[in-house]
């Protein structure tokens, strides 16, 4: 089927409806009978997908693409580019191959990398695509990955594992346990073959949750793209015991916000009222915890210790947004008439009993505009709201 789907008159008709409406699509007839229409149409949503996610696939001649799953799940070029800056040496081993993303920006800092995927089908699909992408390092190996893993006579540099979530887990807490392979279960067994593993997960997995069940983690990556948190990184070292360093790393289109404390570290943090600017922290930072190390760091205020927002008088380079005060109000009925009802403004409560579609509800606020308004509550216990203008 794959040589069919490489015809280039259908390789032709798949660019020349990528972006189009693919239930609109479903409903043509299918000018080339002898494929399954399903297949073309699937190569036209995936291509679709990879125009942002994956912009060195999609501009390449050739590539096939997998299941709408596979491709859901695979990582950004991005996100993998990130990850490909903590590897170094001879061997890496991926026992989770999928889509090969991650093996693909691997294989650029490694020597050699296995690319192991137990699906027959998608390792060909891969295998394929590694050809097109000129990265002849690569080795694809269909099966069951902990099996090449214990016949394999290497010492690896590197295991990498992107678990996922078995099926009759859903609707439980996140644990990695919950995945395949079972990780904490299986890590004395990795320990033996390599040196360093780095494992991938969902960013709803808890930090303190998922350090209760893995041992000797010496790093963790808290990985966003454009402000959204997509994956965390846990970087196992063997015979680690030492310090855990938070890394919380948000990929913005022209430049990289970088923040990092020792997890656990004695940290505490200086209050006042609000000042002239207001900072918000990136949602890296925010999923890290590390509230205090920021105030530490940055020699800012918190507002209040479950507020997350921190002020100054003199303005820092800060990674997440920043604010100029313009005013600063109680929450009450005058005030918010006065300035705010019948509005315009952008809304972000913290540490506040109401919600933002309630506040918008309530006080017939509209959205948008270039005011920014911080529902709060301060350092006395004052419910306020601070009317500020974007400085970043």
């Amino acid at each position: 089927m794959h040589s069919d789907i490489l015809n280039p008159e259908i390789q032709r008709f798949i660019d020349a409806n990528v972006g189009k409406d693919i239930s609109r699509l479903a409903l043509q007839k299918n000018p080339f009978p002898e494929v399954e229409w399903i297949a073309i149409l699937n190569q036209i949503a995936s291509k679709s997908k990879a125009k942002d996610k994956l912009p060195t696939w999609f501009s390449t001649c050739n590539i096939l693409y997998p299941v709408k799953i596979s491709m859901e799940q695979a990582s950004s070029e991005k996100t993998a580019q990130y990850k490909a800056t903590l590897v170094s040496g001879n061997q890496l081993i991926d026992l989770t191959g999928g889509f090969g993303v991650d093996d693909y920006y691997f294989s650029k800092k490694m020597n050699a990398v296995i690319h192991c995927e137990i699906d027959p089908d998608l390792s060909s699909v891969v295998a394929h695509n590694f050809e097109q992408l000129k990265a002849s390092n690569i080795q694809c190996i269909a099966g069951d990955s902990i099996q090449q893993l214990t016949n394999s006579e290497t010492d690896f540099d590197w295991i990498y594992i992107d678990p996922s979530r078995r099926n009759d887990a859903k609707g439980k807490v996140f644990m990695l346990r919950d995945c395949l392979p079972n990780v904490p279960e299986l890590l004395d067994v990795y320990l033996k073959k390599a040196q360093n593993i780095l494992i991938k997960t969902a960013p709803i997995l808890d930090i303190s949750a998922g350090l209760a069940e893995l041992e000797h983690v010496a790093n963790i990556h808290i990985v966003a793209v454009d402000n959204e948190v997509k994956e965390l990184l846990w970087e196992i070292k063997k015979d680690h015991l030492g310090d855990i360093k938070i890394r919380t790393i948000n990929l913005i289109k022209d430049h990289q916000e970088r923040f990092e404390f020792i997890h656990q570290q004695d940290s505490f943090a200086a209050f006042s009222l609000p000042k002239r600017y207001l900072y918000e922290p990136n949602s890296a930072i925010m999923k890290s915890g590390g509230f205090d190390e920021v105030s530490r760091q940055f020699n800012l205020d918190k507002l209040h210790p479950h507020s997350h927002l921190y002020t100054s008088d003199n303005l820092v380079p800060f990674p997440g947004r920043i604010f100029e005060i313009q005013k600063n109000i109680p929450y009450q009925k005058t005030e918010m008439k006065a300035f705010l009802e019948n509005k315009k403004a952008n809304i972000t409560a913290r540490n506040f009993p109401d919600t933002v579609e309630t506040i918008r509800k309530k006080w017939k606020i509209n959205d948008g505009g270039d005011q920014y308004c911080f529902f709060t509550t301060d350092v006395n216990n004052n419910k306020i709201v601070l009317i500020c203008s974007k400085i970043k």
